[in-house]
């Protein structure tokens, strides 16, 4: 089981896009067995997926807080199953400030619950709270999703920042790919963005870009994945594309 966790302090960069969409992905196309958690209070992936953010029995608040098994949160899909989450999840910090193992609950809670799939995907919240601290350490793969603008630059180094220093926790923490979203190769900053992110990250910079679309913007207001709402959108064929680079670094 591969766990990997989509991550960028920066909000607005389509973290939320890519995590719901590479899950897609490789549930329906790659014929993948997936799991999504959504580790943001603010519960877009699981709207995204159709479920009622406000209706929800668990999250990984429960988990982390109560010691609720993971597989008792799971809400199963037709596709792909999820851990939903909600407002619940927001203060988190705080509740866990004097517990000592607080960065090691999920992974521990994932190691507990010896979960059946081939892919764990989760979206991190835009921050680099505790509860990204713990994807970081629950998974060995991060994911980074950049729009190619000035100020995405100037966050990266704070991630890579705490990425290196997590690295005493989990020692097989690694950048596996950074991925270019809203991408408009008509403008001058962001093909010199693009090519500094070229120079830094070198084969970590995936091929695929994720381009600026109408249609990935839609699809989440519809409870779909941008695969169901329309499979033949450059959104579509991009993700796709980028699916086949994720699954291509396992061999």
């Amino acid at each position: 089981m591969e766990i990997i966790a989509i991550a960028n302090q920066k909000g607005g960069v389509a973290k939320t896009t890519t995590a719901v969409n590479l899950a897609y992905a490789l549930a329906l196309i790659g014929k993948k067995r997936v799991l999504l958690i959504d580790l943001d209070a603010q519960g877009n992936a699981t709207t995204s997926l159709g479920f009622d953010k406000n209706e929800l029995s668990y999250t990984v608040a429960d988990v982390l807080l109560d010691g609720v098994p993971l597989a008792d949160t799971i809400l199963y899909g037709n596709d792909l199953d999820i851990i939903g989450a909600n407002r619940d999840l927001a203060g988190i910090d705080v509740s866990l400030a004097d517990v000592a193992d607080a960065p090691l609950l999920l992974k521990n809670a994932i190691l507990d619950s010896h979960l059946d799939y081939d892919f764990v995907i989760m979206d991190c919240a835009p921050s680099l709270s505790l509860l990204t601290v713990n994807a970081l350490v629950a998974t060995d793969g991060v994911i980074i999703p950049m729009q190619c603008e000035y100020f995405a630059l100037e966050g990266i180094a704070d991630l890579m920042d705490t990425i290196e220093k997590l690295t005493t926790i989990n020692p097989k923490l690694h950048v596996r790919g950074v991925v270019r979203t809203m991408f408009d190769g008509r403008s001058t900053l962001v093909q010199d963005v693009s090519a500094e992110l070229e120079n830094y990250f070198g084969d970590k910079l995936y091929k695929t870009y994720i381009p600026r679309s109408i249609r990935l913007a839609e699809a989440p207001s519809f409870g779909k994945s941008i695969f169901e709402y329309e499979k033949s959108s450059k959104g579509a064929i991009a993700y796709h594309e980028l699916m086949n680079e994720v699954l291509a670094q396992r061999a």
